[in-house]
């Protein structure tokens, strides 16, 4: 069993990257290893204008625990500036990307070598994998 990664996409039909984060209707929100990628949640926010208003970011950020990224069509400063500090990389693509195209080139990523942000997630995901050489340093180990 290999890493799996919760990840999100701002669509507005569950095939396509075609929104906004701040207003996105929804989140498609998938599980995805390797291997395999299975939708977990949808998360619905209903029709929101951009009018710069920063309160519906908390809802939409909070829709995202656990997630290591968001796709979207674009984001502001703002909530990418909100984002980070919770380890979620906001992933910004061309609008109207297919969903399973972001995804299965995130599963070949996965495969052959992460980008940096994505190899940073996958170890604060498995915090025990990336402490082990401290661990085995306090335990008086050395080569």
């Amino acid at each position: 069993m290999g890493t799996v990664i919760k990840v999100a996409f701002a669509t507005s039909d569950m095939k396509h990257i075609d929104q906004h984060f701040g207003t996105a209707e929804a989140f498609a929100i998938y599980s995805v290893d390797e291997e395999a990628a299975d939708l977990v949640e949808v998360v619905q926010f209903g029709q929101l204008s951009m009018d710069g208003n920063e309160d519906k970011l908390a809802s939409k950020i909070d829709a995202l625990q656990g997630c290591i990224a968001i796709y979207c069509q674009a984001i502001g400063a703002s909530a990418v500036n909100q984002l980070r500090p919770k380890g979620i990389q906001p992933v910004k693509v061309t609008p109207g990307t297919p969903l399973s195209h972001a995804i299965c080139s995130l599963q070949t990523e996965m495969r052959d070598g992460p980008r940096a942000w994505l190899a940073r997630a996958i170890e604060n995901q498995n915090p025990d994998r990336a402490n082990r050489f401290d661990a085995m340093e306090s335990e008086g180990w050395s080569e």
